[in-house]
């Protein structure tokens, strides 16, 4: 339930700013030179299936996300991305029941190459950074007590387009990949297994620069 107000609400700001972009005038101004630019938006995070033994999915969930970006150049970018809200996900077993439930919360930096004309209607996009993603509420079923997961770190890839309604308002489309290796712990104590997560991220959002 907590997923879908997440959702439904970071779904309704974004559109709450939809009217005000289209009413700006573009006439005068130019996206070129423009440094700043912000992303509010919402993203769907998937792990891949089978990531340890008796494990067979993890569920994926909706969160928002918020990203910030300094442009060097028209072209190459900056950008802090990162949920503002935790991902909820549901585990399950080989069998299809229901594990327990843990949370994450990643944050990244990357750098973008941004292609085309700061003033193109559509500007796809790539970048590469490092992220970083905590778990907490860890509630999984246990016979030998509280099963964690320790931080993830590692590389991230991010596709996207960005489609520009005017001088500064645009709207983004990206999906992300983040290497995501982290090791279980059994009441606080390394076990030396690592659960691979690897999730993709499909986002949406309406950004402004400036």
């Amino acid at each position: 339930m907590r997923s879908i107000r997440t959702l439904t609400l970071a779904t309704l700001t974004a559109l709450a700013f939809a009217p005000a972009a289209f009413a700006q005038d573009s006439s005068t101004d130019t996206a070129s030179g423009k440094h700043f630019a912000v992303v509010g938006g919402v993203s769907l995070l998937q792990p891949k299936n089978d990531p340890i033994d008796g494990v067979r999915k993890v569920d994926g969930g909706p969160a928002p996300t918020l990203s910030f970006s300094y442009y060097i150049n028209d072209n190459w970018a900056v950008e802090l991305w990162g949920a503002a809200d935790k991902f909820d996900h549901r585990v399950r077993g080989t069998d299809g029941a229901r594990l327990g439930t843990v949370e994450q919360q990643p944050i990244a930096l990357s750098g973008q190459y941004h292609f085309g004309q700061a003033d193109n209607v559509f500007r796809p996009f790539v970048g590469v950074g490092y992220y970083e993603s905590n778990f907490s509420n860890e509630e999984l079923a246990s016979d030998v007590g509280h099963i964690g997961l320790k931080t993830a770190k590692g590389a991230i890839g991010t596709v996207g387009v960005d489609m520009n309604i005017n001088s500064t308002w645009f709207a983004r489309a990206d999906a992300r990949y983040m290497h995501s290796r982290p090791e279980l712990t059994i009441n606080g104590d390394n076990t030396g297994d690592k659960a691979k997560l690897d999730p993709w991220t499909v986002g949406f959002g309406i950004g402004a620069r400036f």
